[in-house]
């Protein structure tokens, strides 16, 4: 098959930050007469910045824009399944019932009324009691991480997370120069023995513990109801609050539910992260932060001021007149259960019957992601060469591993793509798989 147009030559791709010196001299280069030269950066940036390296998964979605590529890469919802005429009608009933409200500056803290359906959401969904002035109306989950990692961390804090973690989270660790350590997962995820024992080993307290219970980034795993107590407890008992992340928990297509962390008796001190971005639209940029300590809630406030002042007020009065209809959002989750989990099963069973020997993956009870493991002399990021010559992409695992270095496992979506493209890109992912040359008998 030819490569698509523009994608024979792999997905190395020039950043911002491999354009910029980031160890510039102290004097701005000069032009022989002695001035300033105004063609040469003058920008000094700060040293922690130069630990913050790009999204591999942003990256790779840049060469992902050919109809003829099959793109196993990004967490995207189905385009076909965002609910546009509804989303147009909410709008519209919006800006006529309260137009000045949602072109107006707004709280911080978010729409009342929107918050108030936060808290009915999650004690349906997640069984979790929370008070409206417990929550915190983001711009989708990302900023929910960045302002706990900017309020709560030093430079040099240790933070924990599963291993592999969710890439997007150790990128806003990162950025505040958090010391990241990986707590070896199964699959039921995270391991409490494990958390316990580095607990008692290890030196500095962490900071900070954070888990995905639910469908989890990258590997599609979630803690069981008997792990989440038990990470709970060990939390509690070395005095590490935990930040849960549940933007997949109602994306749910067998097995059974079990409660968030932060609803569970056992649990002492918990940040609790959701969002619209997979249950209804991502670029409208609404989620939510729980935070029940009224200290940390408020500069958790304070910190968002300093960001953007509030998220929205046009989009977050959009959602609330789209979610607060009897029924409306309950029946969309239900569609795309339904079509997820026909997408979910026919990426497993096109694994099954494409892949080569020695390759295993997990087999999610929901969510959007497929963890795959290679044999070990398989580098996934000259996989994913290969793959794209095929016309087809995914995420290379490295980028999700802490303090690992395992070069042989992927992440694949499944949203995204229809059964058919879904059969036709692992088809293709196989042919590049045994082209490798690790992969060969």
């Amino acid at each position: 098959m030819p490569p698509p147009a523009g994608l024979g030559k792999g997905v190395q791709t020039k950043t911002t930050m491999d354009l910029i010196d980031i160890h510039p001299p102290t004097n701005r280069p000069t032009q022989q007469d002695g001035r300033p030269d105004p063609a040469l950066p003058s920008f000094r940036l700060a040293a922690r910045m130069a630990g913050l390296k790009p999204s591999a998964i942003r990256e790779i979605l840049k060469v992902t824009e050919s109809p003829s590529v099959i793109s196993f890469a990004g967490g995207l919802p189905a385009p076909e399944l965002i609910p546009v005429s509804a989303i147009s009608r909410a709008a519209q009933a919006t800006l006529a019932r309260d137009g000045e409200g949602a072109l107006q500056y707004g709280p911080t803290e978010g729409h009342a009324p929107l918050r108030a359906w936060v808290c009915d959401q999650v004690r349906a969904t997640a069984g979790l009691q929370a008070s409206p002035d417990q929550v915190l109306i983001t711009a989708g989950s990302q900023q929910g991480l960045d302002l706990v990692a900017k309020v709560l961390i030093d430079p040099g804090d240790v933070v924990l997370v599963d291993n592999p973690a969710y890439l997007g989270a150790l990128q806003a660790f990162r950025a505040y120069e958090a010391r990241l350590v990986g707590i070896p997962a199964d699959g039921e995820g995270m391991r409490a023995d494990r958390l316990r024992e580095f607990l008692q080993t290890g030196g500095r307290r962490p900071k900070l513990l954070y888990l995905v219970p639910n469908f989890q980034n990258p590997t599609g795993s979630s803690l069981s109801a008997e792990r989440r107590r038990e990470i709970a407890l060990v939390a509690a008992e070395f005095g590490i609050p935990i930040l849960e992340d549940d933007p997949y928990g109602c994306l749910r297509y067998g097995g059974e539910a079990a409660p968030a962390v932060a609803a569970l008796p056992e649990t002492a001190d918990c940040v609790y992260l959701g969002t619209t971005s997979k249950i209804l639209a991502p670029g409208l940029r609404i989620a939510w932060l729980i935070a029940r300590d009224p200290r940390l809630y408020e500069r958790l406030v304070r910190a968002k001021q300093a960001v953007d002042l509030h998220t929205s007020s046009f989009s977050q009065r959009l959602v609330c007149s789209y979610v607060t209809q009897t029924g409306v959002l309950e029946g969309h989750i239900a569609r795309l259960c339904a079509a997820y989990s026909l997408r979910r099963t026919a990426m497993l069973n096109a694994l099954e019957r494409a892949f080569p020997p020695g390759c295993t993956w997990t087999r999610p009870d929901g969510g959007l992601f497929v963890w795959a493991e290679l044999p070990a002399p398989v580098d996934t990021e000259e996989l994913l060469r290969e793959a794209v010559r095929r016309g087809v992409t995914f995420v290379p695992g490295a980028a999700f591993w802490v303090g690992r270095s395992v070069r042989n496992t992927l992440r694949l979506n499944f949203s995204n793509a229809s059964e058919g493209r879904i059969a036709e890109g692992i088809s293709r992912l196989a042919e590049a798989i045994a082209a490798c040359p690790g992969a060969r008998p």
